[in-house]
């Protein structure tokens, strides 16, 4: 995997580096990677591929909720290793797992992403039309994205870990999402995560769970 930079996500990151809302805090992170392998790719990809085969010569399981289907499509498995290689590349540290990182990838669609910014990313969309003239920021990400990976050809994911197993998770996070954009044909995936960090918590202050009830009041109803 090879880091590959562009302009227009560099924009964008830089907006979303520290999106100060006076009790919290927005950050948001873009990183395009091309899916060649260089250096211990090709070592640690043979690694996690063992892992899954291992895996599928010890489990009989055929239960529906069953990874064993899903890892035995060589396309499937591939996607999978190119997404955790990302992961592998952002965190060198942390040890993810094929089979159980399977569990926490989730296939999307533009619109569903789309309903998960709009109503994260409000106050953040705010602030970047008052600080840049023009375009919203979804379009802007639109557009962006549309150069790095053509948005219509990708396999969009996210990734929503268990919370001791999540390397993402800040002290004082509020919420937090990761999205992958995922073109077969190009060859390249880009990662974006952003997430809501409370200041409070920074100042050394408790938080109190009543503080954000107002906020998880709009969700109700809604079909997330």
């Amino acid at each position: 995997m090879k880091y590959l930079e562009y302009t227009p996500l560099d924009r964008i990151n830089d907006f979303l580096s520290h999106v100060n809302l006076g009790e919290r805090t927005i950050k948001g992170c873009l990183e395009a990677y091309s899916c060649k392998h260089t250096g211990t790719d090709k070592k640690l990809s043979l690694s996690l591929e063992n892992e899954i085969f291992d895996y599928l010569g010890r489990s009989s399981d055929t239960d529906s909720s069953s990874p064993v289907e899903y890892l035995s499509c060589r396309s499937s498995r591939k996607t999978l290793i190119y997404l955790l290689l990302t992961l592998y590349h952002m965190y060198p540290d942390y040890d993810f797992r094929a089979v159980k990182a399977h569990q926490f990838f989730t296939e999307e669609s533009w619109d569903s992403f789309k309903q998960i910014f709009d109503i994260y990313m409000f106050e953040a969309s705010k602030e970047w039309l008052d600080a840049n003239e023009g375009s919203p920021l979804l379009e802007t990400l639109y557009k962006a994205l549309d150069e790095v990976v053509k948005v219509a050809e990708c396999e969009i994911y996210t990734y929503n870990p268990e919370a001791d197993a999540d390397p993402f998770l800040e002290r004082g996070a509020i919420w937090s999402y990761h999205f992958f954009f995922y073109n077969r044909k190009l060859k390249r995936v880009v990662s974006f995560r952003f997430s809501c960090v409370s200041n409070l918590v920074g100042e050394g202050c408790l938080l109190d769970s009543s503080s954000f009830e107002d906020d998880g009041e709009i969700f109700d109803g809604m079909d997330m």
